[in-house]
């Protein structure tokens, strides 16, 4: 193993060795956006099928949750697997060799683009306990309930392909920007427009040693102890968090769960902890990647009423609530900072729309206040049901069909996201999204995990 090789797996990272399509298969029609996206929207994915035509996919290696209450849950997670065994027969895939891929993407509105980093991230580093201490962190609370499909397919999968997007801390851009900024010099992997007007995305191979040994050596700057208690301004000894997960948790707990249950399969093997199932690819991104806007995760609550939901937030304890002209006004009203720090969230129906104000919080995010009141709310109401939406246009068009109530919540600081999840551990589950759907890491590399 090389230098920079111990440095990385000394850190919960290594070098990957990546598949991508093959020549003459059709990128445009191969990628598409994380499976946990457009979740109330089927209509979505059935226009994501019509433009794949039949063409190789990730679609059909995937298993978006929009269908996870689908009657043929089984005969999916088959097809899915049966999928991936038969595109690498096929030659679908190519194995590109060791190397890291840097990846810019253009999103449809946004002017910067955003800039990571594929690698890949051993599990061994990462504990998704609402307590965990480990190098490789997640920011949210991850719910146990949502991995079972997920680790069905993974279980019996031979590919894995990234939606997961973690984050590092780092304000003087030593990791991933001195890369883009030498990317003319850079072996070009993929560049083309992704479907449905998500913008473009280009791809770059890293395996230059040189290259790879400073971008080792840069994260051991920022996980040394020491700089990591003065960045913080921690008095008291702690674990170092070199990363954190932003998109993606569930599917990194997945990987650790199928992770778990290999090694206790194939205990006393002596080339268990080379397994590659140890590992998992994601994209690494600056927190402070301008191209990385944070919003508000919303709440669709369907099968419910507006006044018993109001009940219900009344009872919870001191609120406000203040009807708005129109949904857009009671959102400009959230998105203002409160001087007086309470909770504000947009109550949004068919009926119209109300500014809610909590002015004395018990938790530290609206997404916590509001997660207070909505589980025991949810589990009273007989038929109620909850999602979870990105994106204000996909919220205001839900909220407005009959029996629908949207809720949306303020933006959130991503210049102290790292020091929140350091000092007061897991944000409520479903708090922040990095971009909108259409935004999304959409699937294109992928890994066998299997020997």
């Amino acid at each position: 193993m090389g230098g920079y090789a111990e440095k990385l797996a000394a850190l919960g990272a290594r070098v990957p060795e990546v598949c991508l399509p093959a020549e003459g298969v059709d990128y445009s029609k191969w990628a598409v956006v994380a499976c946990d996206q457009y979740s109330s929207e089927r209509e979505y994915w059935m226009r994501a099928e019509r433009a794949t035509s039949g063409a190789p996919s990730t679609l059909s290696l995937i298993f978006p949750e929009a269908f996870l209450e689908d009657p043929d849950k089984g005969e999916r997670i088959t097809r899915i697997q049966s999928s991936m065994t038969s595109y690498l027969a096929r030659g679908v895939l190519k194995d590109i060799g060791p190397g890291m891929v840097l990846v810019e993407r253009f999103t449809s509105g946004g002017e910067r683009p955003r800039v990571g980093l594929v690698m890949a991230f051993d599990l061994e580093a990462y504990d998704y306990s609402a307590a965990s201490t480990s190098l490789i962190r997640p920011s949210e609370g991850t719910i146990v309930e949502r991995l079972p499909p997920r680790v069905a397919i993974r279980r019996g999968a031979v590919l894995e392909l990234p939606h997961i997007m973690i984050l590092v801390d780092d304000p003087e851009r030593t990791l991933i920007e001195p890369i883009y900024a030498a990317r003319g010099g850079l072996p070009k992997l993929y560049d083309f427009d992704l479907m449905l007007g998500s913008g473009r995305v280009r791809g770059w191979k890293v395996a230059q040693a040189d290259t790879l040994d400073r971008l080792a050596d840069a994260l051991g700057r920022l996980a040394d102890p020491a700089a990591f208690r003065a960045r913080y301004d921690l008095a008291e000894l702690r674990a170092p968090m070199l990363f954190a997960v932003g998109d993606g948790n569930h599917s990194l707990a997945t990987a650790k769960a199928v992770w778990e249950e290999t090694k206790k399969a194939r205990a006393g093997d002596p080339d268990l902890m080379d397994h590659p199932a140890r590992y998992a690819l994601a994209e690494l991104v600056n927190v402070y990647d301008e191209g990385l806007p944070f919003h508000p995760i919303h709440r669709l609550l369907a099968g419910v009423s507006r006044e018993r939901l109001a009940a219900a937030m009344r009872a919870y304890g001191p609120c406000e609530i203040e009807s708005a002209a129109s949904a857009q006004a009671a959102i400009e009203r959230v998105d203002e900072p409160d001087p007086e720090l309470a909770h504000r969230v947009a109550m949004i129906d068919a009926a119209g729309a109300s500014v809610v104000r909590f002015p004395r919080p018990k938790a530290k995010l609206a997404a916590g206040t509001m997660q207070a009141i909505l589980d025991p709310f949810v589990k009273a109401e007989k038929g109620a049901g909850i999602d979870y939406i990105h994106g204000t246009e996909s919220l205001m068009a839900l909220a407005r069909k009959s029996g629908n109530v949207g809720l949306y919540l303020p933006p959130i600081d991503k210049a102290g996201f790292f020091e929140t999840v350091i000092r007061d551990g897991v944000m409520p589950r479903k708090t922040f999204s990095m971009g909108e759907a259409p935004d999304k890491r959409f699937y294109i590399e992928a890994r066998k995990i299997v020997r």
